[in-house]
């Protein structure tokens, strides 16, 4: 019998550990298991758990020596009776942190007590002798670390503040820099957020360095350089909130003997005047040459720094005179034949702007403009403003505040020209819509939509007694709300739109939103001085307006960050079903949420499909490589797909900007490589107020012109505005955001490229596939003796020939 249990049960497993506290009797458990279930009635009746009594381990002596009171029964802290702790904790806005949990930090994270609606909470027992630790916790926000002041007083007070929890913001990312083979380099990345990045990892082409081997945190030091260390570097800062990445610097690294820079210039033609045909290039043109403004390796200071004292740029290094024959007379010019490597010129790099009513025109005047939490500029009588923008900013925020609250405060992250001048950006601000009066005690219904013909989008529902006062005391009487929506649905809303719609994930990456609408919210008393918070509010949002099945369930609720731009999630959705409104049955997405430190919400889903249009802007309609216009604003509006695919028709879901750059400038938009119709889009152009003119599509298209091959021209099907109406303005065109197929080589070289392959829309060659802009305020001739570009500074030279405005 002994035979057949073994052959039918597994050994018994070891005993466990014991459950006893030191000195104490509990139990230990072993088990085992039937091999042979199918006869689980014959072979399997025995016990599958056996258990013995035991006596916990030894107790160790209390090491712990208090100078104040004595040590607790768990022996990992100090107690003293007769004393007491009195707090407070209150959010970023003063109002108090109710259910807030404090913690005492010991071997093990004890919950000593929860604070009440007042964001008070009472600690008997706790020594103020300068070592006992506390943590405060609520969701949503980052948990405070405060210490017990040393103090002989029984009865001791504290404040705590709590900040929204999120993901560290990168504000400073490492320099493009240039080293030669046995040099060293320092680059540096520096980062922010609530709670503080606690740890930092660098990546070189894509790959992490091992810390280990690096022995770096904020700060990576490279020494004794070999070639092969060259490439693109960019850090990653994480915290308990989530990560965020930097931008990306490009290291070069030459031989000890190598040119820092190619003395040979590139070709740069310059247009000569109307009378001066040069027959040996049969053209108008004459080459002048140009240095390209790359970092190289100049004279090294001592010691390493994030900064290079001194940054050197390839410029020009010696220019001769040639003698050009022209129709009875001889034009002198000085031609660039060495390029070398030299200090760089400092660049000031600013923004200019109107702000003025989306509705009518209307200016912003004297409002205030804010960069962060500082106040660096204000509007004029007519709406203008001037920022400089600080040499080291890689992301300008700016939050735009009427001070005779007529309009929505408006944060814009503005594309500026990094390497110096002025772009000028027309800011469409959203006008408030007039304050209706709520009863604070019953339950309020406030709509989303500001189409007439159509269903709201959304609805607002505020339970009875859900006002507060920002200390916290609920608020009993009228309450006055501005809720003011702005609809995807009307075309015409999509300049207003705040931000620029990216969030960042949870690897740090920089992601796109598609919005299905935003709403800023404005709660005050009834004599509009003191701004009320509401809790439990939920969002209904109707799922029929919804027409992307995958985003039903993708669907979140996000506020706006206005120190970083990026909007951070709020929460999600729940379906629900209910008859609200009409008496038939319908799907809503339910979300909760509540109105405190933030008052712009956003009704969201992340989207990946994702590309890059390649647009040039030109002085005249030759477009001419060497007419390329820098500081020319590009604005794209993605439609939401074309009326017959399963998505929002006539809807916007997305604005975006970018400023062209001396190889024109890559756009994000949404695209789809399944259906060419899915995604559209309309491109415009602008400089300095003035709308810059897109290549006509009627009576018929002309690739050559337009700048993109056939068929690749037909599936994107571009339309002009004024494709189908001649009195329409001419100043923007319409694409499908058609996805270039990886098996078609006619769609691999522009005008549209996959997300990933940034890099090669940058880098496009002039001839490669692109849109283009053209100006149409009179095409100005320009001629100097000593050829320069506004936009390039190392190409502003000294001479004496040189001609300055």
């Amino acid at each position: 019998l002994v035979q057949d249990s073994k052959r039918f049960w597994s050994p018994w497993s070891k005993w466990s550990e014991c459950s006893a506290k030191c000195g104490q009797t509990g139990v230990q458990k072993r088990t085992r298991s039937c091999l042979a279930e199918r006869f689980w009635g014959v072979h399997c009746n025995e016990a599958t758990e056996e258990g013995r009594l035991c006596i916990g381990h030894v107790c160790s002596a209390c090491n712990i020596t208090c100078p104040m009171g004595h040590v607790n029964a768990d022996c990992d802290t100090c107690m003293c009776e007769d004393a007491t702790l009195h707090g407070k904790v209150s959010l970023e806005d003063g109002s108090p942190a109710a259910d807030a949990r404090v913690y005492l930090q010991a071997k093990k994270l004890k919950l000593l007590t929860m604070a009440d609606n007042r964001g008070m909470f009472r600690i008997p027992g706790v020594c103020p002798d300068g070592k006992n630790t506390l943590k405060i916790k609520k969701a949503k926000y980052a948990t405070a670390t405060v210490t017990v002041p040393e103090s002989n007083r029984k009865n001791l007070a504290i404040q705590v503040q709590l900040h929204r929890s999120g993901k560290p913001y990168v504000f400073r990312s490492p320099e493009d820099k240039a080293r030669r083979v046995g040099q060293s380099v320092s680059l540096c990345c520096e980062a922010r957020g609530s709670p503080a990045p606690d740890r930092y990892l660098w990546y070189h082409n894509g790959s992490l360095l091992d810390p280990s081997l690096y022995k770096y945190k904020n700060n990576l030091i490279l020494k004794n350089l070999k070639r092969e260390q060259s490439g693109e570097y960019f850090c990653k800062a994480t915290s308990a909130g989530g990560s965020a990445k930097s931008q990306v610097a490009k290291l070069a690294v030459i031989g000890r003997q190598e040119a820092a820079c190619d003395s040979q210039p590139q070709s740069h033609l310059i247009r000569l005047p109307h009378d001066c045909f040069q027959k040996a290039t049969n053209s108008f043109y004459y080459d002048v040459g140009k240095c390209p403004a790359k970092t190289c390796v100049g004279k090294l200071d001592k010691g390493l720094r994030c900064k290079d004292n001194v940054s050197y740029c390839c410029g020009v290094s010696r220019m001769e005179t040639r003698d050009i024959s022209c129709d009875g007379y001889t034009l002198p010019t000085k031609v660039i034949v060495e390029c070398g490597c030299k200090v760089c010129t400092e660049t000031k790099i600013m923004v200019r702007g109107r702000a003025t009513a989306a509705d009518n025109g209307e200016p912003l005047r004297f409002g205030h403009i804010y960069m962060g939490n500082k106040r660096v500029s204000m509007t004029g009588y007519k709406g203008t403003f001037s920022v400089h923008v600080p040499a080291d900013m890689e992301r300008l925020v700016l939050t735009f505040v009427d001070r005779l609250q007529k309009f929505v405060n408006t944060t814009k992250v503005l594309p500026f020209k990094e390497n110096g001048g002025a772009v000028f950006h027309e800011i469409k601000l959203l006008r408030k819509k007039p304050p209706v009066t709520l009863e604070s005690t019953e339950t309020n219904v406030i709509t989303l939509g500001e189409m007439e013909e159509d269903d709201p989008i959304a609805e607002l529902e505020i339970p009875p007694n859900a006002f507060y006062r920002k200390n916290g005391e609920v608020y009993s009487g009228k309450v006055k709300a501005s809720v003011t929506f702005l609809d995807p649905r009307n075309i015409s809303t999509a300049p207003v739109t705040q931000s620029d719609l990216n969030f960042v994930d949870e690897e740090g990456d920089v992601f796109p939103l598609r919005t299905y609408g935003m709403f800023s919210v404005d709660f005050t008393d009834e004599q509009g001085t003191e701004s009320l918070n509401a809790e439990e509010v939920k969002v209904h949002l109707d799922a029929a307006q919804v027409k992307m099945p995958e985003h039903v369930q993708e669907m979140k609720l996000w506020s706006l960050n206005p120190e970083t731009g990026l909007w951070e999630e709020e929460g999600d959705f729940n379906i629900e079903k209910s008859t609200r409104r009409k008496r038939e049955q319908r799907t809503f997405l339910v979300g909760n949420m509540e109105i405190k430190e933030r008052r712009l919400f956003n009704l969201d889903v992340p989207e990946s499909r994702r590309c890059y249009v390649k647009v040039r802007a030109y002085r005249s309609e030759r477009f001419l490589q060497s007419e390329q216009i820098q500081g020319v604003v590009i604005s794209i509006i993605n439609m939401e797909p074309e009326p017959g695919f399963s998505s929002n028709p006539r809807a916007w879901g997305r604005f975006d900007s970018v400023v062209t750059g001396p190889n024109g400038a890559c756009v994000p938009a949404f695209c789809d490589e399944q259906n060419p119709e899915a995604y559209g889009a309309y491109i415009l152009a602008s400089m300095g107020g003035e709308e810059l003119e897109a290549v006509p599509s009627a009576p018929k298209l002309n690739p050559a012109a337009i700048g993109v091959p056939q068929p690749y021209l037909n599936k994107l099907n571009y339309r002009r505005t004024d494709h189908e109406d001649s009195n329409i303005k001419k100043t923007a065109f319409s694409i499908n955001m058609a996805k270039p197929s990886p098996n078609s080589p006619e769609e691999n070289n522009g005008p549209i490229y996959a997300y990933e392959n940034l890099s090669e829309c940058e880098e496009a060659p002039h001839s490669a596939a692109h849109f283009r802009f053209y100006r149409i305020e009179g095409d100005r001739y320009d001629f100097n003796t000593v050829p320069f570009s506004e936009d390039d500074l190392m190409s502003w030279t000294d001479d004496y020939l040189a001609w300055w405005p």
